[in-house]
Parts: C-alpha cells; structure tokens; sequence
C-alpha cells in the first residue's frame, strides 16, 4: 500500500478508528510528520487533539541512529543492547537536552495552552509511520503516567516486529500496511513526503484549534 500524503494517510487511518467517533478520546499526535495525519483523524472521529513531543536519542558515535527516546516529563526509553556504547554521565546530559527541546517545540507549537487530560479517556496516538519505535513507546509510557482508560496506537505503515512489540503495550494497534519482507523509510510508503518544518506543524494546529472551537469539539 503506498500513501498519497500524510492528509490522506489520515483519512484512511480514520475510517479504521471510526467506532471512536463522538466518544471520549483524544487524539495525541507526535510532531512533526504525525501532526498532518493525526488531525485528519481527529476531525473525522470529532474529537480533541494535543501533541506529545517524543525526541530520538542517537548514538555517540552515530547521531542518526537512534538509541533511545523520551518525552517532555517521561522516563527514556533505551535500546538496552546499545548502553554499553554510553556512560550515565553521557545519557543524562542527553536526556536533558532532549527534554528541553520537546518543551521548546511545545511551546512554539501550542504557545501556553496545556496537556488535554487523559485520565479516563481513550488516548490515541498517531504518527504518519513507525520505524524502531522508540518515539512511540515512549509517547505510550508517557500517556500511561497520565492513567488513561485506554491507549490505542494509530499509524498507517510499521514493520511487522515492532507492531507485535506495540501490541503487547497497548489495548489496541491499528496499522493500515505491515509490509511484508524488509522494511523501508517510511517515505518509501508515501508519494508525496515531504519534510514537516515547524512553522506548518504551528500553522495545522492553530487552523484545526480554530475549527474545533467553532464547531464546539473541544467542549465535550
């Protein structure tokens, strides 16, 4: 199955996770290529969105090649067989600057409007494709702090490995194509996948902000 683009990767999600229109989830995308598909299926299903900010780690050696990840307020989440390369010193320091970069990016992206609770609710989290997995798993731990009713993981392509991993995680996994054989870049999964800046990722939440309150979603 090969995607369009990230807005029509997110109708097509949606449709899958229609049994959650109109309930109590919300919709937690991660920045900044799940923000474009994430909305997509919070409009459909008319429900909240919020972003949870997720930063990869890399190797000392290898910055590219992610070895671990962590939100704003989470614990990291580490590739374990890759800790021997590093020191506590080394990934402490990293730790922090990743968590300050997450802020950062909420900040510019949301200004001062704060986390919609998940307490109770179906927490969906969304992105436009997983890889390792890393970001994702500790976007659900981070959520699971948060005592959610239930947390369902929405992607449109992930490799077969890490879906089993996700779904022993989660209540429910849901990924539109598991390619069989080698996994690619997810951009090998997409015509158009162009890279997300900042400023679109700002410019898609204030449009979909302003739509919500007019159209009286974020009221429930």
């Amino acid at each position: 199955m090969i995607f369009q683009d990230r807005t029509e990767a997110g109708k097509k999600l949606a449709v899958s996770l229609e049994g959650y229109r109109d309930t109590d989830a919300v919709v937690y995308a991660l920045p900044r290529g799940g923000v474009a598909v994430g909305i997509e299926v919070a409009k459909h299903l008319n429900v909240p969105l919020d972003l949870i900010i997720a930063r990869k780690i890399g190797h000392p050696l290898s910055p590219e090649y992610a070895i671990g990840a962590v939100t704003e307020t989470g614990e990291p989440i580490w590739n374990e067989a890759e800790l021997s390369s590093t020191t506590k010193q080394w990934r402490e320091s990293q730790i922090q600057q990743a968590r300050g970069e997450a802020k950062r990016r909420r900040l510019s992206y949301l200004g001062s409007q704060p986390n919609i609770p998940a307490k109770d609710k179906t927490a969906i989290v969304v992105d436009d494709g997983i890889a390792t997995g890393l970001t994702m798993i500790a976007a659900i731990a981070d959520l699971r702090k948060r005592r959610p009713k239930e947390v369902v993981v929405a992607v449109p392509v992930a490799p077969k490995d890490t879906v089993e991993k996700l779904k022993n995680l989660t209540e429910r996994t849901v990924v539109l194509h598991i390619p069989d054989g080698t996994f690619w870049a997810i951009g090998n999964y997409y015509l158009n996948f162009g890279q997300v800046e900042d400023e679109e990722v700002k410019g898609l939440t204030e449009r979909f902000t302003g739509l919500a309150n007019k159209n009286g979603e974020l009221e429930k």
